[in-house]
């Protein structure tokens, strides 16, 4: 699929890297705009809790060397998540098996009723893990790691896609979806990119990325299964054939 453009917004780290191989493996033309950029915080989880939970590969190698969950229960919110804290001398004791905070409220059920629970995060955490804690009867506190911001480079994609110029776009969160369309009203064409889109394949990695995308008017077609980046890329490219 010579010249067929698929824009990706990950981060400008490993993670995009990692994207655009596997766009150019599957032979589309990847089109990098990242449009996550990570601040750290310097906050520290509490380690005085009965269950301490990472929902990041990233909040997971921002832990410092001498932190430590004391007797708390680790848990992780997907593969990822898990690998970086083992790796960090972190055995995780629970990752769900539907890798999302809704899945991590299922797996925990009936087992945090009384109990602390620290959720260690970015400061765009989904409500979805909080509420669904707090429901089970959990005590809970939040601590933000690090803060997404929209890198102020950011939004060339968006001229492609008011061009008609962009065959796929794959959102892997709802903040890449709200950086996109907010890059395209600062200059002046999220009407055109709206557009634009009605013409691609629009990815999203989640239900979650899913609807934010169709609140802002962006029509999706592809939510693989499994919400990787690797199933996204695959799921999009096997659309666009």
């Amino acid at each position: 699929m010579t010249g067929v453009r698929v824009a990706v917004f990950r981060p400008d780290d490993e993670r995009l890297t990692g994207a655009l191989a596997r766009l150019e493996s599957l032979g589309v033309e990847p089109v990098p705009d990242p449009m996550l950029a990570v601040e750290p915080t310097g906050e520290v989880p509490r380690s005085d809790a009965d269950y301490v939970v990472l929902t990041s590969k990233t909040g997971a190698e921002l832990l410092p060397d001498d932190w430590s969950p004391g007797d708390a229960s680790v848990c992780a919110i997907g593969g990822p998540t898990a690998d970086a804290l083992e790796a960090a001398g972190h055995p995780v004791d629970l990752v769900p098996e539907t890798f999302s905070s809704s899945g991590l409220v299922e797996a925990l059920g009936d087992d945090v009723d009384g109990t602390r629970v620290e959720v260690a995060r970015s400061d765009h955490g989904s409500p979805v893990l909080l509420d669904g804690l707090e429901a089970a009867g959990a005590y809970l506190h939040e601590t933000v790691l690090y803060r997404l911001v929209r890198p102020p480079d950011s939004g060339a994609s968006t001229e492609l896609a008011a061009a008609g110029e962009l065959d796929a776009a794959l959102f892997t969160s709802s903040l890449t979806v709200e950086h996109f369309l907010d890059a395209a009203a600062e200059r002046g064409v999220e009407a055109e990119v709206l557009a634009g889109l009605e013409g691609a394949v629009v990815g999203a990695i989640g239900d979650p990325t899913r609807e934010t995308a169709e609140a802002r008017g962006v029509r999706v077609d592809v939510v693989p299964e499994e919400a990787t980046f690797e199933a996204l890329a695959r799921a999009a490219v096997e659309r666009l054939g």
